[in-house]
């Protein structure tokens, strides 16, 4: 019997490639071909069109990396094809089995309107179906050669990844621009004849249904007339027409089927390329739903649609078209797919602002699902954030690919910190590529968690970046397996009638607590740290400008807030929190173009932070607090003098300078201000850091001890760091130079110097101010190293349960302990601005301005004490798909705050990221808001965005408990309003009196409040 199996197998699969898919297309002509070379920078049509072109024979070299070949295709369908189905079938000398990341094409009509893209699995362009026959055909087709990075399986480094190192030796050969008939009855014999091989290799051995389809499809073969497929592929279809018929079982899964291109945008390319893969990809999807009345496409990224609306006008009519039919699903609600972890709460919020407003503006939709298949974890913030939005539903895929623990569920509801829920799915098929091969038919049974609770599960469809999408053969393939015996159903829909039957069916689907982390990609809390530190600066940038545009707009008479350019650059900065330019895993040219773009949002934001707090009027020397929390502290001056200072949350205050309670003194390698006494050893790391206020000391081993470890992951440099990078390492122990560089009496500073591996240095300057526990590590690295990561490690002398690092709008609390393989796989992990760990009645925390990735142990000491030891992940250096990752020069603080309770590790939190500024201004009014009650923390303050001249504020409970406080404002309150994230009114009521508006926070709890002036 299974000698016979393989006969049967091997004769169908020769018998299908060598004879039946060359009949596809049953007669063909050849384009007249010529050629044109656009140079540098993609070029419009208009340009292009009026270019000089030159002959063109095919199996020719052409296209240098990241550049633009323009190809003019004329021909005419000959008169005998007229009444049979006509196309245009060009390869453009594709390579690889990545139907994305490689050369791809849109194809022009004379007058500039794009028709359709040419993709390596998606290569024909309708021209009849019927042909009348004589059709003058003249085509102008834009060919971008983009190389395959990772043509090595990400196993090489390449210069290709930036334009300035790629060479311009040409990628690809053109290897066909015919004119074809497609034989639509071989085609079909084609799919029909895959559909049946893929479920009889997936069925089991002893299934009956796999033997009936085997001895039909061998039938089919004693069918076929080797001579004249074509002629025959009809009743070799009837012969499989039985076994296509036999129904599903009535208890089969259901697979909600949902059209999908899923584009990075920007990854292994650049954004300019992301803005072409989009109109080439939207063009295919356009097409493909003219076909089929039952195709539904869901896309995401606001983003992307804003740039084709720019630039593809007549493709961007197309899609409104698609959605007023209903075959085209906005979805998502974000700006772009950003990163799960890394933004910041507000940043977060924003996302889903400008996502789902985008739209509701353009398609009259509002979106009801957060559609995030591909970021690398997920933050606890994001059910309560993706429901102040007005989302329903969450759905992710990428926790599928977990190293060590398969995550229990594929239908569940998610609670995040605030204990909001939100209904969420992870497709069990395991891909959001999915093409309905049997072998994912077969997996997304034999994966789906909740059997015996649900039946249906969703796939999305379509190939992605740059792949051309979904195709007509995968939409075959559905229709095929929509009521197939041996096979789950498919139903193509759209994703809010899958999230609304699957929630029907499955109210009391099991609950997963806290964050959704991914067992795999932990270096992306640490890869290219510029970027990195690009976003965590912008993002405080855009809090200060806000707040002080704001205070201007209600106090300076004849000031304007600034709404255009405060919205152009959130969305500068979100979109560079996509899921591969702010994780770090992207080529050298989005990092270096990353870069840019933050220092430009830089001068930007620090001219319009400028501008408003010159419009209060010209006076004396006043210092600016953007903090929600009052301070007190040490401020330098451009000119490098220091002053002492205390300055109102929100607000400002006369830079008259008041005598610190705690002045600084430095004797020898001590620094000691009355509150802690820190001392440097001859090797440079910290031997004591004592706590003077509580009488114990805070290390239990060297404090700062910098340690450089060995850092090749076994696939993915860019994206992962594996355990065993832990094994071998080099402390650095032996400084250059130890110098005094700050006596005090504000503020005591020592600094060391270290040079180590390939040249590399590291400057750190140790401060420690008056009247303040937190002790500075300012930070200058000149960075050369390959395959290295650098850690900073705190050993505490504290037996910590677990350590809490702050998250969007709140912190989460991880086990330090590594009792199960979920707590083993935790080994680094991602925080914001800051790391508590702490035992009953004593804390420590490890501070930061823009580091994301930690990790946090236990020990046990000789003396039976127990060590917690927080360390920062500082800098790596990977080599693909960028081998200069982090190379040169790194600039950057991180702090070490002893004897802190949560609530001072939030406010110094805020503190270290948003510097006091200092400026020349008339004495400034109150602050627009503050806050009385502790807990009750103001994460932002701007204009509400219709321009109504509202205020609005976001406020959030920072400890992790419940808490009451009155809301004051700096200018007349006539009214108050909850309102969800878009500031849309919420049936919430809240209590004005004596001019303040009362709150109470559960923990957690963020709540946006619409303030109208009296």
């Amino acid at each position: 019997m299974h000698d016979e199996r393989r006969r049967i197998e091997e004769r169908v699969e020769r018998v299908h490639n060598q004879r039946i898919k060359p009949a596809i297309y049953s007669a063909t002509v050849p384009f007249d071909v010529e050629a044109w070379q656009a140079p540098g920078e993609p070029v419009s049509f208009e340009e292009a069109a009026a270019a000089r072109y030159t002959p063109f024979a095919m199996d020719t070299p052409w296209g240098p990396p990241w550049g633009t070949t323009w190809f003019r295709m004329r021909g005419r369908v000959p008169a005998e094809w007229a009444g049979r189905r006509v196309e245009a079938v060009i390869d453009l000398g594709f390579v690889g089995d990545w139907p994305g990341n490689q050369a791809e094409a849109l194809v022009h009509l004379p007058d500039g309107r794009p028709l359709k893209a040419v993709n390596p699995l998606n290569q024909y362009v309708p021209i009849g179906n019927p042909a009348v026959g004589g059709e003058e055909i003249d085509y102008l087709v834009e060919a971008a050669s983009n190389p395959d990075i990772l043509a090595d399986n990400f196993s090489k480094t390449t210069p290709l990844g930036d334009i300035l190192t790629a060479g311009d030796k040409p990628l690809y050969t053109f290897q066909r621009a015919d004119l074809a008939v497609l034989d639509e009855e071989v085609w079909h014999l084609d799919l029909d004849i895959q559909v049946l091989r893929e479920l009889m290799v997936h069925l089991g051995e002893h299934e009956p249904r796999r033997h009936e389809i085997m001895h039909a499809l061998d039938r089919a073969m004693d069918a076929l007339d080797l001579d004249d497929v074509s002629g025959s592929a009809a009743a070799v279809r009837e012969v499989l027409a039985p076994v296509l018929a036999r129904p599903a079982h009535a208890s089969a899964h259901t697979i909600s089927g949902v059209g999908h291109a899923h584009i990075d945008s920007a990854w292994l390319w650049p954004i300019r390329e992301t803005k072409r893969k989009t109109s080439r990809t939207f063009s295919n999807v356009t097409s493909l739903a003219d076909e089929y009345d039952d195709f539904i496409f869901a896309c995401s990224q606001a983003q992307q649609y804003e740039w084709v609306r720019d630039n593809y006008p007549h493709v961007w009519a197309r899609i409104q078209e698609s959605v007023k039919k209903g075959q085209w699903a906005p979805v998502g609600g974000m700006w772009v797919e950003a990163d799960g972890n890394l933004p910041g709460g507000e940043a977060i919020a924003r996302q889903l602002i400008h996502g789902k407003r985008f739209f509701i503006e353009h398609f009259g939709v509002e979106t009801k699902g957060v559609w995030l298949p591909d970021s690398f974890g997920y933050t606890a913030a994001y059910p309560q954030l993706a429901k102040l939005a007005g989302n329903e539903w969450f759905l992710t895929q990428k926790i599928s690919w977990n190293q060590t623990n398969k995550f229990p569920h594929h239908t569940f509801w998610w609670e995040g910190i605030d204990g909001t829920r939100i209904f969420t799915h992870f497709p069990p098929v395991d891909t959001y590529n999915a093409r309905f091969s049997g072998e994912e038919m077969d997996r997304a049974v034999r994966n789906y968690s909740e059997k015996g609770g649900g039946t249906r599960s969703l796939a999305p469809f379509g190939w992605g970046d740059g792949g051309g999408g979904p195709t007509r053969e995968i939409m075959e393939r559905a229709r095929r397996l929509a009521d197939l015996e041996g096979s789950p159903k498919v139903v193509v829909e759209h994703p809010d009638e899958f999230f609304a039957q699957a929630r029907a069916e499955y109210p009391d689907a099991p609950v997963w607590v806290g964050e959704l982390y991914l067992e795999l990609h932990r270096a992306t809390y640490t890869s290219q740290a510029r970027t990195k530190q690009g976003n965590r600066r912008s993002e405080h940038r855009l809090r200060e400008a806000e707040l002080w545009a704001t205070t201007a707009a209600l106090h300076a008479p004849g000031y304007s807030y600034p709404y255009e350019k405060l919205d152009r650059l959130w969305k500068t900065v979100l979109l560079h929190q996509f899921h591969d330019i702010l994780p770090g895993s992207s080529i050298a040219w989005v990092h270096r173009e990353a870069e840019a773009e933050y220092a430009r949002v830089a001068e930007e934001l620090e001219a319009l932070t400028a501008e408003a707090v010159a419009a209060l009027g010209a006076g004396e020397a006043r210092v600016f607090n953007t903090s929600p929390f009052d301070r007190a502290e040490v401020v330098r001056m451009a000119e490098g003098a220091t002053a002492y200072v205390e300055v109102p949350a929100s607000g400002s205050a006369p830079l008259t300078g008041v005598e610190p309670a705690q002045p600084v003194k430095a004797e020898g390698r001590i620094l000691d201000n009355g509150l802690v006494r820190v001392a440097v050893a001859d090797d440079g790391t910290l031997s004591s850091v004592l706590d003077l206020r509580a009488g114990r000391e805070v290390l239990g081993d060297k404090g700062n001890l910098l340690r450089l470890h060995t850092d090749l992951p076994n696939y993915w440099d860019a994206w992962d760091i594996d355990k065993h990078y832990k094994n071998r390492y080099t402390d650095l122990l032996e400084p250059s130079s130890i110098e005094v560089v700050s006596e005090g009496p504000l503020l005591g500073a020592i600094r060391v110097t270290r040079a180590f591996g390939r040249g590399s240095t590291i400057t750190q300057t140790i401060t420690l101010r008056a009247d303040s526990p937190r002790i500075d590590f300012e930070t200058e690295i000149d960075w050369y190293e390959a395959e290295k990561i650098l850690k900073a490690a705190f050993p505490v002398d504290v037996r910590a349960a677990h350590s809490s690092a702050e998250i969007q709008f709140g912190h989460i609390q991880r086990p330090t302990h590594t009792n199960t393989s979920w707590e083993a796989a935790r080994f680094e992990v991602s925080g914001h601005r800051w790391v508590h760990v702490g035992e009953p009645g004593y804390g420590v925390a490890v501070l930061n301005d823009s580091t994301y990735g930690h990790d946090v142990s236990r020990t046990v000491r000789e003396d039976g004490g127990t060590t917690t030891t927080v360390r920062l992940s500082l800098v790596r250096a990977p080599r693909i798909p960028d081998p200069e990752a982090d190379q040169g020069k790194h600039r950057f603080t991180y702090s070490l705050l002893p004897g802190a309770s949560i609530e001072d590790t939030v406010a110094e939190g805020y503190s270290l990221n948003l510097p006091l500024r200092v400026a020349d201004a008339a004495g400034a009014p109150e602050p627009v808001v503050s806050v009385d009650g502790q807990g009750v923390t103001v994460e932002a303050v701007k204009l509400a965005d219709d321009e109504s001249g509202d205020v609005v504020v976001r406020l959030y409970e920072s400890g992790g408990g419940r808490a009451q406080g009155v809301l004051r404002t700096g200018f007349p309150l006539a009214g108050a309003q909850v309102t969800d994230l878009l500031e849309r009114p919420l049936e919430e009521t809240v209590e004005i009196s004596d001019g303040g508006v009362a709150v109470s926070l559960r923990p957690f709890q963020v709540l946006t409040l619409r303030l109208r002036r009296g």
